[in-house]
């Protein structure tokens, strides 16, 4: 399977879009209420993936996960570095290390909205018989 860098890359592009929108948007919500927009940003993310990508079920998973996880990479690191700044080492690392467990959690939300973006591309419904009928 080849993989389709222009749908990851556009994957990518709003998977960090989304990332840094509700990062300013949810700033000192529970836990429970952000992690909810981290699915939802995996699973739109992924989506659009694997939307871009079509294919199979799987190809569109794979691009979803790979666009998620590398659009996450990059917040983490934008995140960890932040932090260093303003937080300390310790505190860095914490958010390091919590950050790497989370990438799993981001991967699952990505690889299921790409499998229903190259679903939704491919579904088409069975063409209207033209000709004659006998």
């Amino acid at each position: 399977m080849e993989i389709n860098w222009t749908a990851v890359i556009t994957g990518f592009v709003m998977t960090l879009a989304l990332g840094f929108i509700s990062g300013l948007v949810y700033v000192g919500s529970e836990a429970s209420v952000v992690l909810l927009y981290w699915g939802g940003i995996g699973l739109l993310g992924g989506l659009t993936a694997g939307y871009l990508a079509g294919g199979t079920i799987g190809s569109g998973a794979t691009h979803g996960g790979i666009a998620t996880v590398f659009g996450s990479l990059v917040l983490l690191a934008l995140a960890t570095f932040t932090t260093l700044l303003f937080g300390g080492l310790v505190v860095s690392f914490s958010v390091l290390v919590l950050g790497l467990l989370m990438l799993t959690f981001y991967a699952i939300p990505g690889a299921l909205g790409g499998a229903i973006g190259s679903w939704a591309k491919h579904r088409r419904s069975a063409p209207e018989p033209t000709g004659p009928q006998t």
